[in-house]
C-alpha cells in the first residue's frame, strides 16, 4: 500500500491497523470493504466492458463525478478503490459534518500535494445533496483549475440535489441495488474470512439462511453484512456452531420468514399471486395472497407489489385501478392488521378482476429506447419556452398554435415531437377495457394532425 494510501481512511480502520487486537471493535460491514475491483461485486453496468468508468480508471483519467444510489451499494467504497488504483490521494469529507473552513483547509493541502508531489487528490463528498447551491458553489473554482477531483455521493436524484454548476462539471454514475446474489456473495465472504470477517468463530450457516438474508436486505450490502455480524456473535456468545433460519426468523423485527429454508417458495408464491392477477384469476390471487400473509410477508411488500401492478398489467385499461390500489395502501396505514385486511382484499380483487393491458409499460420502454438510440434531440423552436425578449428575438416559439384557439382543442397539421422522430408511434391503447374509447379517439386525432390544416375534418371528442 502506497503512503498515500496507508494515510487514508475512517477512524475505525485506523484505529485497527495501531492495534489488530481492536479489529473486532471495527463493525463487519467496515472490516469487509472491497478494497480492489476485483473484490467489489454488482454495477456490471459501469465496470463491463469498454464501459466509461472502467476505460476512466485503466487510463487513469478519472472525471469528478457523481455516484448515485440507495444506500449500502458501494459508492464511498467505489470511490476509495478509483483513489487506489488511479494512484491520487483520497480525502473523505462529509456534508453533514464539514464545513467551507474544513473545505479550504483540504484545497490547500491538494494545492500544495499537486505542486510537490505531483500527486493529485481525489475529494470524496459524503451526502453531497446535503450541501446548499452557496456550499456546493465553491467546490467549482478547484474543479475547474483541476486543483481537485470531485467524486461525490447521493441518495438523492443529483438533477434536484446537485446544482447546475456542478453537475454540468461532473460525469453521473448510477449505482443501482445489489441483487441477491451478490449479497450472498458477500455474506458468504464474510462468514469464512478468518481476519476481518467470522471465519474465526468457525460458524456455518444453515440451508437458506444467507439468502434470507439477502431477501431482508432489500439490496443493502451494510445492512446484510450487519445482520450476519449480530447472527454471528449471537451464535458464538450461546456456543452454537451455525446460524440458523430460526434465529433469524426471532431477531427480524418484520417476517418471521415462514418460508422453506431455501427461500425459493417466497419467489414462488410472489409469482403465483401476480400471475394469477394477470390472468384475471381473483380466486387464485386471493388465496396466494393469503398464503404469502399467513407465512409472514410484509402487507406493505404486497401493496407495493399491487401499485406496481396496476400500472404495469392494467394501465389506462382500467385508470381506476392504480387509485384503488393507492388508497388501500393509504388506509391499511391508518387501519394496521387485522382490519388492514380489508382495503389489501379490496384491491387484491379489483386488480384480479380488471381489464389488463400492457400498453402503458411499452409506451415507456418505446419512449426509453428512442431516447437512448437519439440522445438528446432539440426541442423545436416553436415549442421552446421563450421568456426574454432576447429568446424572442432568436425565434423561440416562433409558430407555436395555441390548442385551446382551435375547434375540440386540436391544432391540424400539428407535431409535438422532435423533428426527427416526427411519426413515430409510441403509446399504442389495447382494445380492452377504457382503452378501447382510447384507442378509437388517438387514431382519429393521429389521423387528424396530418391532415392539411385547412381540411374540414374536425376530430370526435
Amino acid at each position: 500500500m502506497s503512503p498515500a494510501a496507508a494515510s487514508r481512511g475512517t477512524l475505525f480502520e485506523a484505529a485497527a491497523r495501531r492495534d489488530p487486537a481492536r479489529r473486532a471493535e471495527v463493525p463487519l460491514a467496515e472490516r469487509m470493504r472491497p478494497r480492489t475491483l476485483d473484490e467489489y461485486v454488482g454495477q456490471g453496468h459501469l465496470f463491463g466492458p469498454n464501459k466509461l468508468l472502467a476505460r476512466a480508471i485503466a487510463a487513469d483519467r478519472i472525471p469528478s463525478m457523481i455516484l448515485w444510489g440507495p444506500p449500502g451499494v458501494g459508492k464511498t467504497t467505489l470511490g476509495r478503490i478509483v483513489a487506489e488504483q488511479t494512484r491520487s490521494y483520497f480525502v473523505p469529507f462529509s456534508a453533514v459534518l464539514g464545513s467551507l473552513a474544513d473545505l479550504r483547509v483540504i484545497v490547500a493541502e491538494a494545492k500544495e500535494r499537486l505542486l510537490y508531489k505531483g500527486e493529485r487528490s481525489i475529494v470524496f463528498v459524503d451526502e453531497i445533496h446535503r450541501f446548499n447551491k452557496g456550499q456546493q458553489d465553491a467546490f467549482l473554482p478547484h474543479v475547474e483549475d483541476g486543483s481537485i477531483t470531485i467524486i461525490g455521493a447521493t441518495t438523492e436524484n443529483p438533477s434536484f440535489a446537485v446544482n447546475a454548476a456542478l453537475l454540468s462539471r461532473c460525469k453521473v454514475f448510477r449505482l443501482e441495488s445489489l441483487a441477491e446474489p451478490f449479497l450472498v456473495t458477500l455474506l458468504t465472504r464474510a462468514l469464512h474470512d478468518p481476519l476481518n470477517g467470522l471465519g474465526a468463530l468457525k460458524l456455518s450457516a444453515d440451508a437458506g439462511v444467507l439468502e434470507a438474508i439477502a431477501t431482508l436486505a432489500q439490496g443493502d450490502a451494510r445492512r446484510a453484512l450487519s445482520s450476519l455480524e449480530v447472527l454471528g456473535e449471537d451464535a458464538a456468545s450461546r456456543a452454537l456452531t451455525s446460524i440458523t433460519m430460526e434465529a433469524l426468523a426471532a431477531a427480524h423485527e418484520h417476517a418471521p420468514l415462514l418460508y422453506d429454508k431455501a427461500g425459493e417458495e417466497h419467489y414462488n408464491v410472489t409469482s403465483a399471486f401476480i400471475k394469477s392477477m394477470r390472468g384475471s384469476d381473483p380466486d387464485a390471487a386471493i388465496y396466494w395472497m393469503m398464503r404469502m400473509l399467513e407465512a409472514g410477508d410484509d402487507p406493505l411488500f404486497l401493496l407495493r407489489r399491487m401499485l406496481i401492478f396496476a400500472s404495469e398489467d392494467i394501465g389506462n385499461a382500467d385508470p381506476r385501478a392504480l387509485m384503488v390500489v393507492n388508497a388501500a395502501d393509504s388506509a391499511f396505514r391508518r387501519m394496521g392488521m387485522p382490519e388492514g385486511m380489508y382495503p389489501l382484499a379490496h384491491a387484491c380483487l379489483y386488480l384480479a378482476a380488471a381489464p389488463k393491458s400492457n400498453a402503458v409499460k411499452n409506451a415507456w420502454l418505446r419512449a426509453k429506447a428512442l431516447v437512448e438510440s437519439h440522445g438528446g434531440l432539440k426541442v423545436p423552436m416553436k415549442l421552446r419556452n421563450a421568456p426574454t425578449a432576447l429568446m424572442k428575438q432568436d425565434g423561440y416559439g416562433d409558430g407555436y398554435k395555441y390548442a385551446h384557439d382551435y375547434e375540440d382543442g386540436v391544432v391540424p397539421g400539428e407535431t409535438y415531437l422532435p423533428d426527427e422522430l416526427v411519426g413515430e408511434v409510441i403509446y399504442q391503447p389495447t382494445e380492452r377495457g377504457e382503452e378501447q374509447r382510447m384507442k378509437a379517439r388517438l387514431e382519429h386525432l393521429r389521423a387528424y394532425a396530418r391532415r392539411d390544416p385547412n381540411a374540414p375534418e374536425k376530430p370526435s371528442t
